[in-house]
């Protein structure tokens, strides 16, 4: 065996998974291949054996499935995939049902298919590190737990309980485990597994799993007991609410735990296999494993992290403007222990925003997740003021003024004027170009674009803007900042709106310019929805500010003025324009193109039929849909040619992550490569006829499309 080491000691037998040139185990062909033979090593030696002992070589117990190998299949390799996952589940419940004790030992992380191979023991032992994540994230990867994953949980804890972790993928230490019965027992070291397990098995010589004992039952009943079958009656239409039906396989997982618990274990589990040998041979499976395993990985690795420079790790950041996003800033890093310098013009502004601190943190000391004590060392490290004085010993600098190119300049010559000659100058804008705010910068090759995303103690991306000067250096130390905060980053260069905001601003104005259409504004905004998109494009424009979309478009044409060029606003762009003209300036203003009345839900503004409605206009759900869709993906698309993106999987986690894109398509350029590049573009060059340029995806940029196309 290659996989898997087998040994009997004083009439125990130990089964240690440790896959060659690998640093995590996988369910790799090669370790169902061992499987099956360390199964029938240990039913030839059954005689001889009173327990057996399953244990990794590894820094972590198990990491799951072959991932890689799962991208490589198609939909005739279904019935394949239903016999692999069979004949390993077969193992599995060869192995704990010999009447023997089975015993777990978790020294490490168990996710996934992992923590299914460690719920083979009878009895589950691990080392007490806060750290170690166990649990079944499957669902975020287009899959179901299916090598008993479902059958086990639901049995374990009941319907409505396991609910979260198989529906939700929601992941838990081992103390949380312990907590829920789940882990057994904890132990302080790697080294005290071994001997607690041994000791368990002398104490338990004849050990089963309770759903395999006489008059057993799923604890508070199965999908007949008249209160589970209560909730379970409206579960689906929650569920469909929640996924809008564009996600299958929450929908495969809930039919694997009702169905599952009306039948014996055996045929539970093979109704868990026939879902997932479907749900890993579609595409949309491999779309999000893609997505959301291996970009998502790239991006928390730092692949993007310039090589060859030491580590930074930040003490004391300044922050210049405490408005919301100031405020938002300051809160991240005070809550990651970084000494905080929260600066405005007034004393009263700066105070207000380390209010906003203190009141996230009192929601955290009223739920109890954060003691009083605790809270006080948190705001103790925002020191807020009205004197750039105060920036002196700061390693890094963010401003986070209005975007005003005048306003950030002064701004940053004050602030640079107290800083050492090693720190770093970042602006939080949003749209304006890096190397046109660094010319204000008495060292360019030290500043750069720091783009967070309101609100900032929710949101995990952050966009990282590389200027035309700024140095290698810079670029890691801004990235080494960014994960100190627990947030995601993204390297792009520099343009104007960067990445985010120049493609979350087609999906804006597309919507926009559909509504001087004439199609009704409450079309637009569920065909958003529908299409997976969190919000409307309507009601995020309104939250994001109509008149600043105003303000930014006189900027970009300012700017192009004295370049000698002359900027077209876009259909959209001229309906906003036009909307603030009229005194509708977004949330912030009361007025938008919804209507806010006090102490009501918002509502869409009665006057947009008035203004913009055309009731002899025809339109197309399924059109409005794509143009939405597909004005994002060909803007990505676009920024990946020009050198804005420079990966894949930067692309596809900025949209997700970023602007909202659906996760159902695994990312703006994932998007298109799930359709083949060739018929993405047919389709989107004819939206380009009916609906405007801005759909067309030129021979230039499907050429870039293909060359940086992911090759499994």
């Amino acid at each position: 065996m290659k996989t898997i080491r087998y040994t009997v000691e004083d009439g125990i037998a130990t089964l240690t998974f440790d896959e060659p040139d690998s640093p995590v185990n996988t369910m790799c062909l090669q370790w169902q291949s061992d499987l099956s033979e360390a199964t029938a090593r240990v039913l030839a030696d059954r005689a001889q054996l009173r327990g057996l002992i399953l244990a990794s070589a590894k820094s972590t117990f198990f990491a799951g499935a072959d991932l890689k190998a799962v991208m490589r299949l198609t939909p005739a390799d279904a019935p394949q995939v239903y016999a692999e996952v069979e004949r390993m589940k077969k193992n599995f419940r060869t192995l704990e049902t010999l009447g023997i004790p089975v015993v777990s030992c978790l020294d490490g992380s168990a996710l996934g298919g992992g923590w299914e191979v460690a719920l083979i023991g009878h009895h589950r032992i691990a080392v007490d590190q806060p750290r170690t994540q166990l649990g079944l994230p499957e669902v975020t990867l287009g899959l179901l737990p299916g090598a008993s994953g479902v059958t086990k949980m639901v049995r374990h804890l009941g319907l409505l309980a396991a609910q979260p972790f198989l529906l939700e993928g929601k992941l838990f230490s081992p103390r949380q485990a312990a907590e829920m019965g789940l882990v057994h027992e904890l132990v302080a070291t790697a080294a005290d597994l071994q001997p607690q397990a041994v000791a368990w098995i002398a104490a338990h010589p004849h050990s089963q799993h309770p759903w395999d004992a006489k008059g057993w039952r799923i604890p508070g009943g199965d999908a007949r007991s008249p209160k589970i079958a209560s909730a379970l009656a409206v579960a689906p239409a929650m569920l469909k609410k929640k996924t809008r039906g564009l996600l299958p396989a929450p929908e495969a997982i809930l039919a694997c735990m009702v169905e599952g618990s009306l039948v014996d274990m055996d045929t539970a589990l093979r109704i868990e296999s026939r879902h997932l040998a479907q749900l890993m041979t579609t595409g949309q499976a491999q779309t999000m494993i893609n997505t959301f395993f291996f970009n998502l990985n790239a991006v928390k690795s730092g692949a993007a992290r310039p090589q060859d420079v030491p580590r930074f790790k930040p003490q004391k950041v300044g922050v210049v403007g405490a408005g919301m996003m100031g405020a938002g800033i300051a809160w991240a890093q005070a809550s990651r222990g970084m000494a905080t310098v929260l600066v405005d013009t007034d004393l009263a502004r700066a105070e207000a925003g380390k209010a906003y601190s203190h009141k996230l943190s009192q929601q955290r000391v009223d739920k109890g997740r954060m003691t009083a004590e605790q809270q006080a060392e948190l705001l103790a490290r925002i020191t807020a003021t009205d004197r750039m004085a105060q920036l002196q010993g700061c390693e890094l600098v963010i401003e986070a003024v209005f975007e005003q190119r005048a306003l950030k300049a002064r701004v940053t010559k004050e602030a640079e004027a107290q800083l050492a000659p090693g720190a770093i100058m970042a602006s939080n804008t949003s749209t304006l170009p890096i190397g046109g705010l660094a010319q204000a910068s008495g060292r360019p090759e030290q500043f750069i674009g720091i783009h967070f995303f309101s609100p900032v103690d929710k949101m995990q991306l952050v966009e990282i803007i590389r200027g035309p000067q700024t140095s290698e250096s810079t670029v890691a130390r801004a990235m080494d900042y960014v994960q100190a905060l627990g947030k995601l980053p993204i390297v792009v260069n520099d343009s104007r709106g960067f990445f985010t905001s120049r493609t979350f601003g087609t999906y804006v104005m597309e919507g926009a310019a559909m509504l001087g259409e004439g199609i009704p504004a409450a079309v637009i905004e569920n065909a958003a929805v529908q299409a997976g998109m969190p919000v409307g494009p309507l009601a995020v424009i309104d939250e994001t500010s109509l008149t600043l979309a105003v303000h930014v478009l006189e900027q970009t044409r300012a700017d192009l003025a004295a370049q000698g060029h002359t900027y077209t606003p876009t259909p959209g762009e001229i309906l906003v324009e036009k909307m603030v003209q009229a005194g509708r300036g977004g949330r912030a203003a009361g007025a938008g193109f919804y209507d806010y009345p006090a102490g009501q839900p918002k509502h869409l503004w009665p006057g947009l039929q008035a203004q913009f409605g055309r009731p002899d206009h025809a339109w197309d759900l399924r059109e409005i849909k794509d143009r939405l869709l597909y004005r994002q993906a060909v803007e990505t698309a676009r920024c990946l040619t020009e050198g804005v993106l420079t990966s894949v999987h930067e692309a596809n986690i900025g949209s997700i992550f970023g602007i909202g894109f659906p996760a159902w398509t695994g990312g703006a350029l994932q998007f298109i490569y799930s359709q083949g590049v060739a018929e993405f573009a047919a389709r989107s060059n004819k939206l380009a006829e009916r609906h405007g340029e801005g759909f067309r995806l030129t021979g230039a940029v499907q050429t870039s499309l293909l060359a940086h196309q992911p090759r499994w």
